[in-house]
């Protein structure tokens, strides 16, 4: 409807803001629409040097270089022990930040959803994730689509009532057409009968009393058209009532199929968490590493291949350094003394 539109250095929320606010200018509307945007795809990013698989990845929100790593199968399998060990501790802690990070977000989309069943406009997330920095952007996403979701609702239900409201007022306009249409045909049915000893007696036409007749006939008929416009109407309200009652209805049940599936998902992360917590300590133990391996393994550097206006730049980076998409990722190992 509003044609292209330009998107880059825009956030989702204001390029949904500009669509809606096109849409109402286009289409003549009294009330901006909402709109919603989200990425549907990001740019993929590229990782190389010592990891299992490198090549090409879908990009995910929040990646850091840690979990790109363990994205692309940990460090590089060698023939020694060493870098095996080193590869189990990366892949497992780079899934554990990745469930943990799910696990995290469908909390919150749990206590969303909670809010949402229960018609309020606002939620706490739980106890237990209190005062996690990731909250902000996770809580504000959930908190957007509260909104939307009872905002859609109420744009409907308003409709609605609204719809009702013209619909009883042309009820009651037509009980007073009714009214006044009965108060002509009783004048008509008393000319009528005025007029029919008259004619029997051959004082007036009998065309006269066929026409009085016809006349209280078509004003009757009248009466038939409002009152069967009258049922149409009734019945256009049942109609909206019951659009109403769907539209909570189907709100309702698409809120629950998707708490079901929300908690399905998060039983399944906190599995996962738990499972990557034991790998990370495993591979964690200085014992076990040290009966594997004999020695220290050097550690690993990071560097981050970006293009940002048109350049091209390398910078330094550590396993907790943000991801952006496009980026190519370089992992090589630390030199040793001896190099």
């Amino acid at each position: 409807f509003v044609g292209d539109m330009q998107a880059a250095g825009k956030t989702t929320a204001e390029i949904a803001s500009a669509i809606g606010l096109a849409l109402q200018r286009k289409l003549a509307l009294p009330d901006k629409p909402e709109a919603s945007v989200e990425m549907a795809q990001f740019r993929p990013f590229y990782i190389s040097g010592e990891v299992q698989n490198p090549g090409q990845f879908p990009f995910v929100p929040d990646l850091t270089v840690l979990k790109a790593v363990s994205i692309a199968g940990g460090i590089r399998r060698n023939a020694d022990n060493g870098p095996q060990i080193e590869k189990d501790l990366i892949t497992a802690k780079g899934s554990y930040d990745i469930y943990d990070d799910q696990r995290l977000r469908l909390m919150v989309k749990r206590a969303r959803i909670d809010a949402d069943l229960a018609g309020k406009t606002t939620f706490e997330v739980p106890q237990e994730i209190q005062g996690d920095p990731r909250l902000t952007t996770i809580v504000a996403d959930e908190t957007a689509i509260l909104i939307s979701d009872q905002k859609s609702l109420k744009l409907k239900l308003d409709a609605l009532d609204q719809l009702k409201g013209v619909l009883q007022s042309e009820i009651e306009s037509l009980q007073k057409k009714i009214a006044n249409q009965q108060k002509q045909v009783d004048l008509a049915e008393q000319q009528a009968n005025s007029i029919g000893p008259l004619a029997q007696k051959g004082l007036i036409a009998n065309a006269r009393l066929l026409s009085s007749q016809q006349t209280v006939a078509d004003l009757q008929g009248k009466i038939l058209d409002y009152e069967t416009a009258i049922l149409t109407a009734k019945q256009s309200i049942s109609k909206a009532e019951q659009d109403a009652i769907d539209a909570r209805n189907t709100l309702g049940s698409s809120l629950t199929a998707d708490r079901q599936q929300t908690e399905a998902s998060l039983n399944e992360a906190g599995l996962r968490v738990g499972m990557q917590k034991g790998l990370i300590a495993q591979a964690s133990d200085p014992a076990t590493t040290a009966a594997l391996t004999g020695s220290q393994e050097p550690p690993l550097l990071y560097s981050l291949v970006r293009v940002a206006d048109g350049k091209t730049s390398e910078i330094e980076a550590k396993e907790d350094t943000p991801v952006l998409p496009g980026d190519v990722i370089k992992v090589k190992l630390a030199p040793t003394a001896s190099q």
